[in-house]
């Protein structure tokens, strides 16, 4: 058996997000439909993480096990020329059985971009929020610091859509690096966040609750109130997804061959 580790990028706009869904396109069940075709075999993608619907990838991760032959770089060519153009093998490479994308990962990193120019160009609007109105950014950069550390974040966090598994959950997650940052050209306010596991729409109500901060709506104060609450209903709104990347995932080094 050989086991193969992917870096991934994609467009996350005319997905599904990333999971397998019946019947509608997915990130996941694209590239495993191409797996299939290349090796013949019920071939299983395992993600590092679930991005959802609209949202896109610079460093996704993915790894899958086949009795193939082929080398890594051959499946790499393989599938950028059956897959979708919105969906990328930015790389592969041979590994140990001991790793896995999800269980080996010790950090995501996700960025949200916030455009703050009157007209947002056209090749920038499948991955920007647009939020020209006045925000006290000063307020919003101290928010932002105040999600570092181990925190319950119940009150950023959506529904999982059942009742029983809300109740058996754990809202607990630690964030490693938070912080709120304009871009080179100062028409963008980026929201970076690197934890090592996010619940369901966390980094998109974290960043609904810095625009309210922004908006004077809250204040910086106001994050360590939300965290005791565990109410998602005095949190801020949750933003759109296409403004949400996954950059990058972390992973031990000790599954290289």
């Amino acid at each position: 058996m050989h086991y193969f580790k992917l870096n991934i990028a994609y467009d996350g706009t005319d997905f599904y997000g990333w999971q397998i869904q019946s019947n509608k396109p997915t990130i996941q069940g694209e590239i495993v439909s191409v797996l299939r075709r290349i090796t013949q075999e019920s071939v299983f993608l395992h993600g590092a993480g679930r991005t959802d619907a609209g949202v896109h990838a610079l460093g996704q991760v993915g790894s899958f096990c086949t009795q193939s032959s082929l080398s890594a770089g051959e499946f790499q060519r393989a599938l950028n020329a059956l897959l979708p153009h919105a969906i990328r093998v930015v790389g592969a490479e041979e590994v140990g059985p001991n790793f896995h994308a999800r269980w080996s990962s010790l950090a995501k990193t996700y960025c949200y971009r916030l455009y703050r120019g009157k007209v947002v160009p056209p090749a920038l609007w499948r991955y920007v929020l647009h939020y020209p109105f006045p925000l006290d950014e000063d307020a919003m950069r101290a928010a932002a610091s105040r999600y570092v550390g181990p925190h319950d974040f119940a009150s950023f966090a959506a529904s999982t859509g059942s009742e029983d598994d809300d109740k058996e959950r754990s809202t607990v997650r630690e964030i490693y690096a938070s912080e709120l940052a304009n871009s080179a050209d100062g028409e963008e306010l980026l929201f970076t966040v690197r934890g090592r596991s996010f619940l369901r729409y966390m980094v998109r109500k974290m960043t609904g609750t810095l625009l309210d901060v922004g908006r004077r709506k809250l204040t910086p104060d106001d994050i360590q109130r939300l965290f005791q609450l565990k109410d998602r209903s005095k949190s801020g709104p949750t933003v759109p997804p296409q403004g949400l990347c996954m950059v990058s995932v972390e992973h031990e080094e000790s599954w290289r061959l």
